[in-house]
């Protein structure tokens, strides 16, 4: 985990670096945990806390501002971008609609039924609910 921002890298997951470090960003600043205005840190300082290279967090960062998340401002730094309320509530539930589709997927792959799915889910609610 950065000791700067709360994001961690799995380097056994299949997805890509640079999108686990982008997923994890966008997901801070669409939650309100990172506010409008608050500087991140320098693609070379957040490299370097995540052990990964300079190349991988500068794709996150251009694509994050490609998108409007955040603005690199020449000789200031990268801070995050205001976020419209509306915007905000349409990219969470994108973003869990995402996931959650992807686990629906994986589940129908290995044959689950309707009912097994849903009782998975309901089990990980509540073990969530735990540590809330």
């Amino acid at each position: 985990m950065s000791e700067l921002l709360p994001i961690t890298i799995n380097e056994n997951s299949r997805t890509p670096i640079y999108d686990q470090i982008e997923t994890q960003l966008k997901a801070l600043i669409v939650s309100g945990k990172l506010p409008a205005g608050t500087a991140l840190p320098s693609i070379r300082k957040l490299a370097s806390t995540l052990s990964c290279s300079v190349i991988t967090t500068r794709r996150s960062y251009q694509n994050l501002e490609q998108h409007g998340y955040i603005k690199t401002v020449q000789g200031k730094g990268t801070f995050v971008e205001e976020i419209d309320i509306e915007d905000q509530d349409i990219q969470k539930q994108e973003a869990v609609k995402e996931v959650l589709s992807e686990a629906i997927r994986i589940g129908k792959s290995y044959q689950y039924s309707h009912d097994e799915l849903s009782r998975l889910f309901q089990e990980l609610l509540k073990e969530a609910d735990q540590y809330d």
